[in-house]
């Protein structure tokens, strides 16, 4: 493999060490997609009769027993792809730790309504507790005339 391209980042000030393009890896699977498309094309040929199960060993350089196996891994895998799947987009899985966040949350919101809906019947019970008592004060005050109205007579 050939190094592409380094630079030394003391010369731009930073400290550190060079640093090396990661396109040394692109063209590492750029090579390992062209030998697969050339497996895959000489599998079909194989398959359809245009050359031997020998021959095609031959041109990847491979043993026949190894050609054999590559070739049943290449149908087991287009089999698997053929396979209807669910429609739409598939689910992505989720992260663990956001997944213990939304709980959470879920748990925090309904302690929250419960704290809401709580203060609301404390001062639905506090009004009512003002509207007896001054019921009450306004029923005494309502007895105290009628007693005072009866010693007037």
């Amino acid at each position: 493999m050939e190094r592409v391209e380094e630079i030394d980042c003391r010369a731009s000030g930073e400290a550190g060490f060079p640093f090396t393009h990661l396109k040394e890896r692109e063209m590492s699977d750029s090579k390992d997609k062209a030998r697969a498309r050339q497996r895959a094309a000489t599998v079909f040929a194989v398959r359809s009769g245009q050359i031997t199960a020998e021959e095609g060993a031959r041109r990847l350089g491979v043993s026949r027993k190894t050609y054999y196996e590559w070739e049943s891994r290449a149908l087991q895998a287009m089999t698997e792809a053929m396979e209807d799947r669910a429609p739409g987009r598939p689910k992505t899985p989720q992260d663990d730790e956001k997944q213990h966040l939304q709980k959470q949350v879920a748990e925090l919101q309904k302690k929250l309504f419960v704290a809401e809906k709580t203060v609301e019947v404390r001062d639905m019970l506090h009004a009512y507790e003002l509207h007896n008592a001054d019921a009450t004060k306004r029923a005494g005050a309502s007895e105290e005339k009628k007693r005072k109205q009866r010693r007037k007579r």
